[in-house]
């Protein structure tokens, strides 16, 4: 191959084009996600299309001769990711051939203009086409006859030579590429504060409706590393904010403060899988490790367990006992049932409590399918635990709690480290047996099985300020923004801390915020409308409130904080109203009472009002957890029914 004197800076085949200087593919105009070394290996084959490049040619290239690297494994992987992203095969190619034992050839039309001269004076004028005979189109992939005839070039080496510098450039942007440790080297990651995150995995399938699998995929490989001990996890919600963004992953690991990052590639054809993962050690852009894995959907737990170990490997954690022996089950799962648990946990991520009875649905299906897949379970236990919790309130305690409390036991009895399940069942002695030590017990546990699962910090949370305890509550919750950090649902949560704490100023502000993220989400709107009515601003609080109703549609909880802003501000006549619609519905379906007692109270009718409480107390209503703390009883406090209530619940001095 000899010495370019120009090259362009765009190269086009077929419906694909290169930018070189930026190392990006696009296909149509659109970004695909293609990591440095394929990319590499591409601008490589690129010099010289329609000619031979030698393994030994793209070893001397690629990794210079002090990396310590698996260098055939590593370029079969290289290339099979670029085939995956271009759609080829090396049974068929298209665009990238596979010599037998010698290497690979790009035998694809290129174009690009092209013409041999001054580098520098063609930077500052511009490329000038090379006059050429037109191919026959006969003599093209379909795909490539649409181009424009000035934008092709026959396959000659004459034609296209990729200029050193700006190859060099793109090697030089990915500094370490693969760089494997050397003996002797010590750990890859900072032996302190060992951090990732795991990016959400693409789908190459080509099927949106298969977008619900890829994002199963990537939870199930955040619970399984965040079951390390010493390995600090990024958690899903904030992982899943990055889908589809195009941020350098420099970018992505100083905005989480994480040491390394995973991302990679899922594709399901019939009964197969096929994972490709690789690790990036941010901080000098080094590609750990990467590999590909493939298993039949009944091994799929297995072949999540082995990429999960490997990078634990990569990145040399020592694991306790207790950690090997849980990246060691390898469970098989009924691939029937896998899909249902996918398609529930893709549900209950929605949290709405039209979406919460349809990931009840899968979760009961995959249970009866592989009665022995903890999972599910957890899932199941996961969606009663909160159903009839105050922020959802559509199933009574007797429903719910009966059936959460079976399919925890259940999920821990298949494995007891499951600290999902743990949580869930702490949720349920917290929610509806007012279990106080029980609760506070099983949080402990759940966040000892598994430190960097944020859910568990957050309902700890939750049950530290019903306790009284708001410091302590406000410190948990931080604890779970802290592996959570873009969640919506965390962010609402420290908003909701610091408005039962009767911090109504920094519940505004966090509130707003949480709104920028999402402004579409009830919660927050509820909740700084209940701030605004505690300072009296009815002005700020009403819209906040009537906005919360609209999208939410029409909650009882909503609808019941409304009231109570409108019977405060002296609009009487529309708090009834709504109160006599709240009681209307509850003698169609189920109406928590607490919500009634709320309205009451801001009527100032307190004897109905502690009427609506003790009915609530005898439904074993999850509401009367937070009869300590919530703002809105406040002015029945000094009640003598209203003490004697809290006195048998037992809450903790």
């Amino acid at each position: 191959m000899g010495t370019p004197a120009f090259v362009a800076r765009v190269l086009h085949f077929g419906v694909f084009e290169v930018d070189l200087k930026a190392c990006e593919i696009r296909k149509h105009g659109v970004r695909l996600k293609l990591s440095e070394q394929p990319f590499q290996v591409l601008a490589v084959l690129l010099e010289s299309p329609g000619e031979i490049v030698t393994r030994d040619d793209l070893r001397s290239r690629l990794w210079s001769g002090d990396t310590f690297v698996d260098f055939d494994h590593g370029l079969n992987n290289a290339v099979m990711r670029l085939r995956e992203v271009l759609g080829d095969s090396s049974e068929n190619p298209r665009f990238v051939e596979t010599i037998p034992r010698r290497g690979y050839r790009f035998i694809a039309p290129v174009a690009g203009p092209f013409l041999p001269g001054n580098f520098q004076s063609q930077i500052r004028n511009g490329p000038v086409p090379v006059p050429q005979e037109e191919p026959h189109s006969e003599a093209l992939p379909e795909d490539v006859r649409s181009e424009p005839a000035s934008h092709r070039w026959e396959t000659s080496a004459h034609f296209l030579v990729v200029a050193a510098a700006i190859l060099l450039a793109c090697v030089v942007g990915a500094t370490g590429l693969y760089h494997y440790r050397r003996a002797g080297a010590g750990a890859m990651l900072p032996t302190h504060n060992k951090s990732l995150v795991v990016l959400p995995l693409e789908n190459l399938s080509g099927d949106k409706d298969q977008e619900y699998f890829a994002d199963g995929m990537t939870d199930d490989l955040i619970a399984n590393l965040a079951k390390i001990h010493s390995l600090r996890v990024i958690s899903r919600s904030t992982a899943m904010t990055y889908k589809g963004t195009h941020k350098p992953l420099s970018q992505i690991a100083s905005e989480l403060n994480v040491d390394a990052v995973v991302e990679g590639t899922v594709l399901r054809v019939g009964d197969r899988v096929r994972i490709t993962a690789e690790l990036v050690q941010v901080a000098t852009d080094g590609h750990l490790w990467a590999d590909t894995y493939e298993s039949q959907m009944g091994d799929i737990l297995a072949l999540q367990n082995r990429v999960s170990s490997a990078i634990v490997n990569e990145i040399r954690i020592n694991l306790t006992p207790e950690d090997q022996k849980r990246l060691a089950k390898n469970p098989a799962v009924a691939p029937e049932a896998y899909e249902n648990y996918l398609k529930g946990r893709y549900y209950w991520n929605k949290r709405s409590d039209e979406n919460l009875t349809r990931a009840i649905g899968y979760f009961e299906d995959a249970t009866h399918q592989a009665p022995n897949y903890s999972l599910a379970y957890a899932g199941l236990a996961d969606c009663y635990a909160i159903i009839s919790a105050e922020i959802f309130g559509t199933m009574s305690a007797e429903q719910a709690a009966p059936k959460a409390k079976a399919a925890a036991l259940r999920a821990l009895e298949l494995d007891p480290t499951l600290a999902e399940a743990e949580t869930s069942l702490a949720t349920v002695s917290f929610n509806y047996d007012w279990d106080w030590s029980a609760a506070a017990a099983g949080f402990a546990k759940a966040i000892k099985d598994n430190p960097s699962y944020a859910t568990a910090y957050q309902r700890y949370s939750l049950y530290l300020m019903a306790m009284g305890r708001p410091d302590d509550s406000v410190e948990q919750i931080n604890k779970a923004r802290e592996l959570d950090p873009l969640s919506i649902s965390i962010n609402f949560s420290l908003g909701w801390r610091f408005y039962m704490a009767r911090q109504y100023d920094r519940a505004i502000q966090q509130l707003r915020d949480t709104l920028e993220m999402d402004p579409s989400y009830e919660l927050p709107h509820l909740v700084l409308g209940l701030s605004y009515a505690q300072k009296g601003d009815f002005g700020h609080a009403l819209p906040e409130l009537r906005k919360a109703v609209e999208l939410s549609r029409g909650t009882p909880l909503m609808i019941s904080a409304l009231a109570n802003a409108y019977a405060r501000s002296g609009n009487k006549a529309e708090a009834e109203k709504l109160l006599a619609a709240l009681v209307s519905q509850s003698k169609s379906e189920y109406v928590s009472p607490y919500y009634l007692a709320i309205v009451y109270a801001g009527l100032k009718q307190p004897d109905t009002a502690i009427d609506c409480l003790e009915k609530a107390f005898a439904d074993r209503s999850n509401g009367l957890v937070f009869l300590k703390v919530d703002p809105a009883l406040d002015d029945l406090r000094s009640n003598p029914r209203f003490v004697a209530l809290q006195q048998k619940l037992h809450f903790p001095a």
